[in-house]
């Protein structure tokens, strides 16, 4: 690829754990990177990678217009996710903020935008090959479903309305090497014997390696039969909960969890410790909350037919393959302490 002929993208969210995989990526490709990161962000490794700093949050126009301005691809994500919060704390960043980038996007002329929402916007019950044609859950409880509900809303009336070339995906639960959160936080509760399964534990989980995610968005980034459409992304494999934390676990070298909560009583657990959470004015989610119900309750097993059929979306990497490279990698960077 000649420099004339070397294509630009700006990423947001590029210090977390998909914008970093996603810069990466773009990177092999030999794309020209621009990503959009706050002052007190960890820039190290981007910098390291040659990637271009436009210094910034997503509350600040001239900073995304800067981002945006002469890109052939945006890839938005960025969003504020958890189990915890008020609806407007996380409108401000998934709706509010979107809505800022987006009008960025329109009036510097960007050729593809594509959105990563999730798999959380459809309704809290169990799924079975659920498919982009089920409405998504408007009326969602939490916080962080109603705001990702609302964002997708809001991309796609940018692509009706005013022409921006759209498209949006929807991951299920990512893991994956940097991951600072998620796995770090079963791993610990794993040691300190405090996991249970909500249920028996083979309800099937929708994850989705990181680098199986990246290889989604790029396919869509790349294909005109994308624009204005919604897709589902996994792993395309029925894991477990059982499975896939039973394999986590092994890895990591502790004992495969076997405490269970009945499905009811977890649920009861559930709206009892939220309500007297939110009666005291709590800023931290208690043990038992609706999102770790739908996360460890619920059977998640969603269709990603679509997304073979228009994107040619294979997975390169089995969910086992993505799971010894994430706990390896995690193993790495927070050795356990003894």
């Amino acid at each position: 690829m000649s420099e004339t002929e070397r294509r630009t993208i700006f990423v947001t969210g590029g210090t977390g754990l998909v914008g970093s995989h996603v810069i990466e990526e773009a990177l092999r490709r030999g794309f020209h990177v621009r990503a959009l990161a706050r002052a007190s962000s960890d820039t190290h490794l981007l910098r390291n990678w040659g990637v271009e700093i436009v210094t910034g949050d997503l509350s600040d126009p001239d900073a995304l217009r800067n981002g945006v301005r002469g890109v052939d691809v945006v890839f938005n994500c960025a969003a504020k996710v958890g189990d915890w919060g008020t609806l407007e704390d996380f409108r401000a960043l998934n709706v509010e903020a979107l809505r800022l980038l987006l009008d960025a996007a329109v009036e510097e002329g960007v050729k593809t935008f594509v959105h990563v929402s999730s798999l959380g916007v459809y309704e809290g019950r169990d799924h079975f090959g659920t498919d982009e044609e089920t409405p998504t859950a408007e009326n969602a409880l939490d916080g962080y479903t109603r705001s990702k509900v609302e964002a997708e809303a809001l991309a796609l009336r940018y692509h009706k309305e005013r022409g921006l070339p759209v498209t949006i995906v929807r991951p299920g639960f990512i893991y994956g090497e940097r991951d600072r959160t998620v796995l770090p936080k079963l791993v610990t509760n794993l040691r300190r014997g405090t996991f249970a399964y909500f249920g028996s534990g083979e309800q099937a989980l929708n994850c989705i390696y990181v680098k199986n995610l990246v290889h989604a968005l790029f396919l869509a980034a790349e294909s005109p039969a994308a624009i204005g459409q919604v897709f589902n992304i996994t792993d395309g494999q029925r894991v477990s909960k059982k499975q896939f934390v039973g394999q986590v676990a092994t890895l990591a070298g502790l004992k495969p969890p076997r405490r269970k909560i009945p499905r009811k009583l977890a649920w009861i657990l559930a709206v009892l410790l939220e309500r007297r959470a939110k009666r005291r004015g709590s800023t931290e989610p208690p043990l038992v909350n609706k999102a770790r119900y739908k996360f460890l309750g619920l059977n998640l097993d969603f269709s990603i037919e679509k997304a073979k059929r228009i994107l040619g979306y294979q997975p390169p990497y089995t969910t086992e393959a993505g799971l010894k490279a994430a706990v390896a990698d995690l193993m790495i960077s927070s050795p356990p302490t003894r």
